[in-house]
This record gives structure tokens, C-alpha cells and sequence, in this order.
């Protein structure tokens, strides 16, 4: 185990035992949308991917979770060993009427690193490699003309290595880590900066790199 694995499972399990002591304030009440719709996308740890879309207008809320793997109800040890398959991700649930599946790629994108393989950040191995799920024909259609058109216009030089495949059997994660960033915002900001995502996200995109 490296130090930076060492590292997210120390806050985990620290965030076990405080989680119960984090009381969230009530949603505030608001007319249900006529329709909503989901995507899912891996982009290394979803603590940050889920805090990073939480903030998009339209979306309406983010589930941490396992996809992609084998292993039924895997359990966050279990993906963390890398032999479930199975790599962290966020489903989103959202308004069309407010943010197409277009802008949440489009965001997506510039959220992460797609240069690299089986790794996000200062977190290494098939857990957190970059995936976008897509769930049916015409998220598929979305997703794959992206990549295409950010492969031409690109403010790098390496190619993108980010997956494109079909959804299958999503496994939310355990309750520890929902809302994690909210639950546990000193530690979150303490990895999300000791593991250089912003910074890394400003040397690929610039001023392009999605705001947080």
C-alpha cells in the first residue's frame, strides 16, 4: 500500500466513526422536475467527482458508487484491492430542461485528467480510471462525438484515454462516503489538495479546467 492509499483509507475510516455526528440541513422544498434523466462518470476518486458535479445548475443529485466490475455489492475494500473491476464513480441525476447530457460531458471533460490511464491525481490503479457511462444509444452518440471533437481541439499534446462504454450494474457506495466533502470538509479539502487535482487540472486546461 502507498501512502497515498494509505492515506484516503485512514480518512475513510476516520469518517466511519464521525459520520454519525454529521446532520445534514433539510433540502429545501421545490417543485419536482416534469422529467429527469442519469449519467454516470468515473473520474478517480468520486469524493471530488461527486462534490465537483453537485455544483453544476440542473443537476439534481450525485451518488457516489462502484460500476464497471464484476464483484455484486462490492464493498470499497473490495475495489480498493483492484480485483473487483469495478472503478469509483458518480451517477448523476439531472433536469434536462436545465443542462443537457452535452454540458455534463462537456464538464465532465474539463474536470479531469484524460491523458492518463488507470489513474486520477495521486490516486493510481483500475479504481480510478476515467470512464464515462453512458445509458442508451443517444448518451453514447453524445460521448463519442465529444471525445472526438476534444481530440482535435485539445489544449495538449497527449491522447485521450478516457473510456467510453455502455452502463451496467451501478453499486452505491457505502453512507461514509455520500456526501463526503460536505460531511467531512476539513479532510476533504486537506486530499483534495494534498493530491493536487485543482492544480493538476489548471497545467491540462487552463483556463478551460471546469470551476469548483
Amino acid at each position: 500500500m502507498n501512502v497515498r492509499q494509505f492515506l484516503k483509507l485512514s480518512l475513510a475510516t476516520l469518517a466511519m466513526g464521525s459520520a454519525a455526528l454529521a446532520f445534514a440541513q433539510p433540502p429545501a422544498t421545490a417543485p419536482a422536475p416534469a422529467k429527469t434523466e442519469k449519467a454516470t462518470f468515473a473520474g478517480g476518486c468520486f469524493w471530488c467527482v461527486e462534490s465537483d458535479f453537485d455544483k453544476v445548475p440542473g443537476v439534481i443529485s450525485t451518488t457516489s458508487g462502484y460500476t464497471g466490475g464484476k464483484t455484486v455489492n462490492p464493498s470499497y475494500e473490495q475495489v480498493s484491492s483492484h480485483t473487483t473491476g469495478h472503478a469509483e464513480a458518480v451517477e448523476v441525476v439531472y433536469d434536462p430542461s436545465k443542462v443537457s447530457y452535452a454540458q455534463l460531458v462537456d464538464f465532465y471533460w474539463h474536470s479531469i485528467d484524460p491523458t492518463v490511464k488507470d489513474q486520477q491525481f495521486c490516486d493510481h490503479g483500475s479504481p480510478y480510471r476515467t470512464v464515462i457511462f453512458t445509458h442508451d444509444e443517444n448518451q453514447m452518440k453524445i460521448a463519442l462525438a465529444s471525445r472526438a471533437a476534444l481530440e482535435k481541439n485539445k489544449p495538449f499534446k497527449e491522447p485521450i484515454v478516457t473510456e467510453i462504454q455502455a452502463a451496467g450494474a451501478f453499486y452505491p457506495a457505502e453512507d461514509y462516503h455520500q456526501d463526503y466533502y460536505k460531511k467531512n470538509p476539513i479532510r476533504y479539502k486537506f486530499y483534495r489538495t494534498s493530491c493536487r487535482r485543482d492544480a493538476r487540472l489548471q497545467e491540462i486546461w487552463g483556463n478551460l479546467a471546469a470551476k469548483h
